[in-house]
């Protein structure tokens, strides 16, 4: 039964996904900077981003932001299912997001890209997982069982 000081089970629950949705989005647009400013510095490296399969034309920073954007959200979205239907969300969004990461290292390495762009790709990959899935993870409460 909730109570009227509003600290029933539904309370917290919905204070659960308040707090995920807030450091989420906040954890989105740390990621967005920061892959897009990583792909600036390497672009000012000499990183050219063509990549051969898609025309040979190059990714536009925004496009990095874009993409990182979108996919981070998608890691917010899968922590509120988590956080909604696993006894122990924390736990199980790890294993899904490092699976998920991982299996997001193999494509520029099969898009005939230069390996310098592949490296840096996945280099930003990372950057954007280091970013989210902590962030992620401590939202959904510290235990990792």
């Amino acid at each position: 039964m909730i109570s009227s000081t509003g600290t029933g089970v539904g309370s917290r629950r919905s204070h659960g996904f308040r707090r995920l949705a807030v450091t989420g989005v906040v954890a989105t647009l740390v990621a967005m900077t920061a892959t897009t400013l990583g792909a600036a510095l390497a672009r000012a490296a000499g990183v050219d981003f063509a990549i051969p399969d898609g025309g040979d034309e190059a990714i536009p920073l925004g496009g990095f932001t874009v993409v990182t954007g979108f996919f981070s959200l998608v890691g917010v979205v899968i922590a509120a299912v988590l956080l909604r239907f696993s006894a122990r969300p924390a736990s199980r969004f790890v294993w899904t997001a490092v699976a998920l990461t991982a299996l997001s290292l193999a494509p520029p390495f099969l898009v005939g890209a230069a390996a310098t762009t592949s490296v840096t790709l996945v280099a930003l990959h990372l950057v954007a997982a280091a970013v989210m899935i902590p962030a992620l993870t401590r939202s959904l409460g510290a235990r990792t069982d």
